[in-house]
């Protein structure tokens, strides 16, 4: 809203108001903003939750060897999060923008959905909470609305990129495409030109290739959208674990959208350009600037829990950003740390009914999800089940150290994300 007013006061020359056409200055605004916010709303949020006592499911103290008592923890702190995103988001951005309203329409969703999920574990005293087929069928939709508005919408266009020959050099000059047209190619990591169309991967289909390519990215969006969402929750298990993970993803995301909204970063980068993706910073920037600030309470020991509420929308948000900037295919690397968490349970739980079948109680790890692992005693263990890996680590670290260690991880590999777009 703001956005409207001050181009509207540029008009009459008022000072100052040209800052407001800066994607710079109203990301920086919008960092700054949803920090003050998350600080503030988040001292006052956790202090209704404990004078009405809505306190976190108590959780069972054997998990941590350390003895680290969790009692009387405030959770749903997701909500402080979604505000701190939201207010800044329309009071800066422009609300017209399809990708700035698809983002919104996400987070809300999936906030709403979390909040769902915390409620019933709360108020029902279910530790269950919502069913995970109903989580499915929620994070499944949001992620058939956001493939289908990219298929839909006029607004959602690129230019992309093309590679010219210098005789004189022996060398390439990427230019784009002088008009924005709808396209199906997304980065692709270590390869030359980046690019990998959907289209081409069903040209079997003869004809409808592209047809059935926008069919597959479609799918691929739902993929996206659900597994980083499901990976996100998975890992919200230790004190500002997700919160730190989430900040530095979402800063590497808001690096990517910026270079890809800008034509002159994208042709050096050799990626596509997407016009008017430049919104997206505006909201990534409030992203980090909510978890930074959520981490104020929610770092060791926490006073305050995400929740379902929280880190069902973080994932989300992460998933449908990078398909806005297709770079949905650099996830694998970004969020490699979603990615483990997911598969050490998949294959924990898989594993396991496999082995159950054929009259044996045999783990692969000691704890799933794998952050898990890293604290588990030995006489915590089932003793009924052999482990494959009983003996790593070979001693338990405090909840901290993991979480620390686990940030550090993320932003390797976020160094890596971003050096891929010049490793080819």
């Amino acid at each position: 809203m703001l956005y409207y007013l001050f181009r509207f006061l540029e008009q009459y020359n008022i000072p100052g108001s040209h800052l407001w056409s800066y994607i710079s200055f109203r990301a920086l605004l919008a960092l700054i903003l949803s920090l003050v916010i998350s600080a503030w709303f988040g001292e006052f949020f956790i202090k209704w939750m404990k004078r009405r006592k809505i306190f976190e499911t108590e959780r069972d103290p054997a998990i941590d060897p350390f003895g680290v008592e969790k009692k009387g923890v405030p959770t749903m702190g997701g909500i402080i999060i979604i505000v701190s995103i939201l207010v800044p988001v329309l009071l800066l951005g422009r609300i017209r923008n399809v990708y700035l309203i698809l983002m919104v329409i996400t987070t809300v969703w999936l906030g709403f959905l979390g909040f769902m999920d915390d409620y019933i574990k709360i108020f029902r005293q279910d530790k269950a909470g919502l069913k995970g087929k109903y989580k499915i069928v929620g994070q499944v939709t949001i992620g058939f609305i956001v493939g289908i508005v990219l298929y839909l919408s006029p607004d959602v266009v690129m230019r992309e990129n093309v590679s010219e020959p210098v005789q004189s050099h022996r060398t390439e000059v990427v230019k784009h495409e002088p008009v924005a047209h709808k396209s199906l190619k997304t980065t692709i990591p270590f390869t030359k030109h980046h690019n990998l169309s959907y289209s081409d991967i069903m040209s079997f289909v003869g004809t409808h290739k592209v047809a059935a390519g926008w069919i597959l990215f479609v799918l691929m969006t739902i993929i996206v959208v659900t597994a980083v969402s499901n990976g996100a929750n998975l890992n919200d298990g230790m004190d500002g674990m997700c919160a730190g993970n989430s900040a530095v993803i979402g800063a590497v995301l808001g690096v990517l959208a910026y270079v890809s909204s800008h034509i002159g970063f994208a042709s050096y980068f050799d990626i596509m350009y997407i016009p008017h993706s430049e919104e997206l910073v505006v909201f990534l920037s409030a992203f980090v600037g909510a978890m930074v600030g959520f981490l104020w309470y929610n770092a060791f020991p926490a006073q305050i829990f995400m929740g379902d509420t929280g880190s069902l929308t973080i994932g989300g948000i992460i998933g449908v950003g990078a398909v806005i900037i297709h770079k949905e295919l650099l996830l694998p690397i970004l969020c490699g740390i979603f990615f483990v968490e997911s598969l050490s349970v998949i294959i924990q739980t898989q594993w396991f009914k496999f082995m159950k079948r054929k009259g044996q109680r045999v783990r692969v790890f000691r704890a799933t999800p794998i952050h898990d692992n890293f604290r588990k005693l030995d006489h915590q263990l089932d003793q009924t089940s052999r482990y494959i890996l009983k003996g790593w680590p070979h001693r338990p670290f405090h909840e901290s150290k993991i979480t620390i260690r686990f940030w550090i991880t993320t932003i390797i590999l976020a160094a890596l994300t971003i050096i891929t777009l010049k490793i080819r």
